[in-house]
């Protein structure tokens, strides 16, 4: 479950200052729903791949028993 600032916050602040796993958590829910976003929500979604494009990207890490490859954001 997702713990963390809500869209109608996050909406209000630049998509620099949002955290790495708001980035990684609503680019996953977002992604999910593309075929019913409107203009708006697809611009936010671009937005924020942007975003994760300028910071390199998420780097897939090695996996271990206690961890997946897959970036953490609940």
């Amino acid at each position: 479950m997702y713990v963390g600032r809500d869209m109608t916050e996050l909406t209000m602040t630049s998509k620099h200052d949002w955290k790495t796993d708001e980035l990684a958590y609503f680019q996953h829910a977002l992604s999910q729903m593309v075929p019913y976003l409107n203009s708006e929500g697809t611009t936010i979604l671009r937005e924020i791949n942007e975003e994760i494009q300028n910071r390199g990207g998420f780097t897939k890490r090695e996996a271990t028993w206690s961890s997946g490859t897959k970036p953490v954001y609940d």
